[in-house]
């Protein structure tokens, strides 16, 4: 058989669509040659694919190679062809049986030994695969990460062990997870935090209700150290989440984090695209590696105002779509915003050796835009401790107990509305939140008093919405919507 087609899956955003690898062996000078839109790295797999056959003693075939990935214009890169056109040669050189081709999906990168290895995105590819009825086959190192779609998938070492196996020579292995993988890493403590109470009140409210927030005040009085904990006390991914941040997390990463809610924390030097997302071939960015977790932007102020504009619209929409030339892309990004700031650009405004000049200050503040600062629902102080609160060991609670407490209240919205409390729209706030008249005229004295916009009355309600879920309670109370006020202050100093 001088013809072979093998199925594999090219990257596209969180999609796998899928790539037929047709091989066609012809007679006339012996050379190998690549179409259908192949990048670099495809281009340069029939060095590898060669040195791979050779070294697993196999016969590279001195006949003239044409390889097509189909579609043609579909643009594919990475190292994750190499297997699919390594079986195709062999196939069509009649080394391999083709029987059975059909029911499988190969993907991998080979090295030249013929040893394969892990390639980001295969968790895509084999749900995908799954879809279309076909069971995928991996490199061992994506073993872990394909286990969590649940479906059967085959793993190998090298490309021995899967010619052994289509040649019905030996029986597939099929990938599953560790105990390492089921089970997240330690979290870091919440108790590590010495005071601030209402920086740790604030910090469980977020958590109940998804809430974004920023914590401002001097330097060194622990706002990256309580942003650092807010995943310890999140509840547990559900395995829906688990595997969305897997899926997006392995587009980037041949080892991505298995179970756990992300914290991520890029410098304040970071670009848009670094953000958001970017490419020639899309990628995720931040904000989308911070799905179902936590972005923290330490030193808000010192982002440039156009990077910081670009979160806007993923704030509220909860995905991002990064347009092409050639290919969209649409990257989840569901993330909890956690900001930090220092009150002036020397961090001690208000205090004798602040040297800050009114003027200096005005334009440190103007780096943040009214609409960005109108998206985050808690601005909290965070003061300096007394030297005589880190004597001791820690009397705080711990992650634990907040964490019980934060996952009632979840379960609470969960049962009330089937989602955080952040997701409300303004049409189910309003059936939700049950405002009383008084409580109506005084939310609406309170922000015509602040200048705030309709947006920020959104989410001082979503917010009296959480806190009364801590209370186990379906009415809200005035104590909640003045609590909830109070967290707007970074607006009534703009007032």
């Amino acid at each position: 058989m001088s013809l072979a087609i093998v199925h594999t899956r090219a990257r596209v955003g969180i999609d796998a669509p899928l790539v037929s690898v047709e091989v066609h062996l012809s007679n006339g000078l012996p050379g190998l040659a690549i179409v259908g839109m192949p990048e670099t790295a495809v281009r340069e797999s029939k060095d590898r694919v060669r040195s791979a056959l050779i070294n697993s003693h196999f016969e590279f075939p001195a006949r003239r190679i044409t390889i097509n990935l189909a579609p043609a214009d579909l643009p594919k890169e990475g190292g994750r062809f190499d297997l699919p056109i390594a079986i195709g040669i062999l196939v069509a050189s009649g080394q391999l049986p083709a029987k059975a081709l059909d029911t499988l999906e190969f993907v991998g990168e080979l090295a030249l030994s013929g040893d394969l290895r892990a390639v980001p995105g295969c968790l895509a590819a084999v749900m995908a695969a799954h879809k279309a009825g076909r069971t995928s086959v991996v490199p061992a190192g994506n073993g872990p990460e394909a286990a969590l779609a649940d479906t059967p998938t085959y793993v190998a070492c090298n490309l021995l062990q899967v010619c052994a196996c289509l040649q019905a020579r030996s029986d597939w292995p099929r990938a599953c997870g560790t105990a390492a993988d089921t089970h997240p890493a330690p979290q870091a403590e919440l108790a590590d935090v010495r005071g601030q109470p209402l920086a740790r009140r604030a910090l469980e409210i977020a958590a109940a209700g998804n809430h974004n927030l920023l914590f401002y005040g001097p330097p060194g009085t622990g706002k990256t150290l309580l942003a650092s904990r807010l995943t310890s006390i999140l509840p547990p991914l559900t395995r829906d989440e688990a595997l969305e941040v897997a899926l997006i997390h392995s587009l980037v990463s041949s080892q991505p984090p298995l179970g756990q809610r992300p914290f991520r924390h890029p410098h304040h030097s970071a670009s848009a695209p670094a953000l958001v997302g970017g490419g020639s071939v899309p990628r995720p960015g931040e904000i989308s590696l911070a799905h179902k977790g936590v972005l923290f932007l330490d030193e808000l102020p010192e982002f440039p105002r156009s990077v910081l504009e670009v979160l806007r619209e993923p704030l509220e929409h909860g995905e991002v779509r990064i347009a092409r030339a050639q290919t969209t892309a649409v990257f989840p990004c569901e993330f909890q915003l956690v900001a930090a700031l220092n009150p002036c650009p020397c961090g001690y405004a208000g205090e004798n050796r602040c040297r800050c000049t009114p003027d200096q200050i005005s334009r440190y503040r103007g780096r943040l835009s009214g609409p960005l600062l109108d998206r985050i629902d808690m601005h909290v102080p965070v003061r300096a401790l007394d030297p005589a609160q880190l004597r001791g060991p820690s009397q705080e609670e711990s992650s634990s107990v907040v964490a019980a407490r934060v996952l009632q209240a979840r379960q609470r919205a969960q049962a009330r509305q089937g989602k955080a409390n952040q997701y409300l729209s303004p049409g189910e706030l309003e059936q939700h939140a049950h405002l009383t008249d008084a409580q109506h005229s005084l939310l609406g004295e309170a922000t015509e008093s602040l200048g705030l916009s309709v947006r920020a009355w959104h989410r001082i309600l979503r917010v009296a919405r959480t806190l009364a879920d801590l209370d186990a309670t379906d009415q809200l109370e005035d104590k909640h919507l003045c609590e909830a006020l109070g967290y707007r202050t970074l607006d009534r100093r703009a007032g």
